[in-house]
Order: structure tokens, then C-alpha cells, then sequence
């Protein structure tokens, strides 16, 4: 009889392996009934739940050649826990389905539930991995549910914006786009295909910027401060900010008029790149410790979004539909 390999892939496993292997990466459960039975049963004290669902798609949504496990269990936290810091609200669970190609190998797994894990304890202490599903798939793919309460807050929705309101950011801006011009222009082979990352290649800069787009950290804690600061509107930037601020003004009715020396010293990044996920706010007056200063709320008009008094082109942001080319990969 052969020994067992030290490292099998999930194939080779059964469902109950795999999910004792994840299970002890991940903390210990919170919820009333945590993962072991058909579902959980969570705690919802204002008798109202925040939830969102986000998947992150082998190709479209992440390279395996320039994304760890850890990386990805991360990122598919960190993405979602956004959205609902976004309406005000703190996050309390995560429900985490994998779909995965057979030829995946158990540490692959571990280290993708480790990084999920390591973001709730960094970004979202309190909220753990409380449920989920396993099946098998040619494409990797990682859906991700989480679940916030607020507290007793009202949500803060994208429809609120009033004329005369500032308006406001928290987090980041633009430097994960540049991390991945640097994934795109410097770790491609002659094909265009992902090859592995080379770090010592590098500049600290570069490597910080990569970091922003790899393992993302928004500014969780400062969406219920915005909600008990009075913010009247409130989204988490993922698709870049121009493209989110016009859905914002559409939900609202008004315009957004940004002021582009506040978005720092690359405002073409800030302004068209995506997956920073900070979060853009407006409020009556004065602004809560964290957020700055990017603009205005004015009356709409013919556009949703002016940049210095302009019209902004809308191009650049990030929409899976139009930007995703099956071809390059």
C-alpha cells in the first residue's frame, strides 16, 4: 500500500476531510449554532441583518500565478466585509461556499482559511467564518456572504445625498489599480499569460501598491462612525471612484462635483481605478475623524459626476461585462 501523499488534492478526500482540515484554520464559532449542523443560527439584537454576497472568479476576478491562498481567502473576506461597513453596520459573520477543481490540493485549502481568518481578526474583529458549502468545479471560484448588524442605526443607503452636502473618503484611492498595472505590465509572459510574482523586483512603493490590490484593507470601523456622524449617503468604492460616485448621485438625484487636487498626487488613479474599496460618503457638515474632504454635492444636472467643474467622460472603473476578455485570460 502506498503512503498517503502529504499534500493530497481534494480529490482524493472526502467532503468531511476537507472540511475539518478548513475548520481548524478558522476561529472558533460565535454564533449560536456555528458550522456542524444544516445551518447556523445567528444572534440579530435589532432584529435586523445586514447581508451581501460577492464571488471571486478564477480569471476574471483573480490569477492564480499572482494570488496566494492566503491571498484570496483575504481578499474574498475583505471585499465583502466593505459592503457592509458601507451602510453603516458591523459585520458579525461570514458564509463561505467553495467550488474547486479536483486536482486542488489540501494546503491550498488550508492556507485560503487561514487568510480568511487572519482578515476578520485584522479588519473585523468579532466576525468569523460561520457556515458555508463545498463542491467541486473546473473553475475555482469562492463565494462569500457576510452579515452585519446595526446596532440599532439606521442603514445608511446611496440614495440620501442632499445638495450642499460634502463629500468625503476614507481609505485608499487608486493604488490598487496601480497594483495591478504592475501585475499586468511587469509579471506577463510574451503571450500575456500571469507569471509569478518577483518581489525583489520591486520598489517599496510598488510593493505597497501591490499589497492594496492582493490583500485589500478598508477602513471597516469608519463605516458606523460615518452612520453616527449624520453621513446621509455612503457606498464602498470597488469599481472605481468615478463610477461609483454617478451611481451614488444617480440613486440621489443630485450631481457629484469632485475636486481633483484633493485626491492626492495621482487623481487619474484615484479617480478611474477600482478595488480600493474605501469608502465614499457625504455628510451635512462637519466630517468624522478618518474621512477627507473630495468634494461637493450640487443640484443635478446633465451629468451625475463633474471633476474641477467638468464633465467627467465616465471612462475608466471596472465592469466585469465590458472589461473582461476571456481571451487574454
Amino acid at each position: 500500500m502506498s503512503a498517503q501523499h502529504p499534500d493530497p488534492v481534494i480529490a482524493d478526500l472526502s467532503e468531511g476531510a476537507i472540511l475539518r482540515r478548513i475548520l481548524e484554520q478558522l476561529a472558533a464559532s460565535r454564533a449560536e449554532v456555528g458550522p456542524g449542523d444544516d445551518a447556523a443560527v445567528l444572534a440579530a439584537p435589532d432584529g435586523r441583518v445586514v447581508a451581501t454576497v460577492d464571488t471571486l472568479v478564477h480569471g476574471p476576478d483573480f490569477r492564480l500565478a499572482w494570488s496566494s491562498a492566503f491571498d484570496l481567502g483575504w481578499k474574498g473576506a475583505a471585499v465583502n466585509l466593505a459592503d457592509v461597513a458601507a451602510m453603516g453596520a458591523r459585520p458579525t459573520a461570514l458564509l463561505v461556499a467553495l467550488a474547486m477543481p479536483e486536482a486542488t490540493r489540501l494546503s491550498f485549502v488550508e492556507g485560503l482559511a487561514a487568510g480568511l481568518r487572519a482578515a476578520c481578526d485584522a479588519l473585523a474583529p468579532g466576525c468569523a467564518v460561520e457556515g458555508g458549502d463545498l463542491t467541486v468545479s473546473d473553475t475555482l471560484t469562492i463565494a462569500v456572504t457576510a452579515l452585519g448588524s446595526l446596532e440599532g442605526r439606521p442603514a445608511v443607503r446611496r440614495s440620501g445625498a442632499r445638495p450642499g452636502d460634502v463629500v468625503a473618503v476614507a481609505g485608499d484611492l487608486g493604488r490598487a489599480a496601480r497594483g495591478l498595472g504592475i501585475l499586468f505590465s511587469r509579471f506577463t509572459d510574451a503571450a500575456g499569460a500571469p507569471v509569478p510574482v518577483d518581489e525583489s523586483l520591486l520598489d517599496p512603493t510598488e510593493l505597497a501598491d501591490l499589497a492594496v490590490q492582493l490583500r485589500p484593507s478598508p477602513p471597516l470601523a469608519l463605516g458606523p462612525v460615518a452612520a453616527d456622524a449624520g453621513a446621509t449617503a455612503m457606498m464602498d468604492v470597488s469599481d472605481g471612484l468615478v463610477l461609483d460616485a454617478s451611481r451614488l448621485a444617480a440613486a440621489s438625484g443630485v450631481c457629484v462635483a469632485i475636486d481633483s487636487a484633493s485626491l492626492g498626487p495621482d487623481p487619474a488613479s484615484a479617480l478611474t481605478g477600482g478595488e480600493d474599496h474605501a469608502l465614499l460618503a457625504t455628510f451635512p457638515a462637519d466630517l468624522p475623524e478618518g474621512f477627507r474632504r473630495i468634494g461637493r454635492v450640487v443640484e443635478r444636472g446633465a451629468h451625475p459626476v463633474l471633476v474641477d467643474g467638468r464633465p467627467h467622460d465616465g471612462r475608466g472603473g471596472w465592469d466585469p461585462y465590458r472589461d473582461w476578455d476571456a481571451g487574454t485570460g
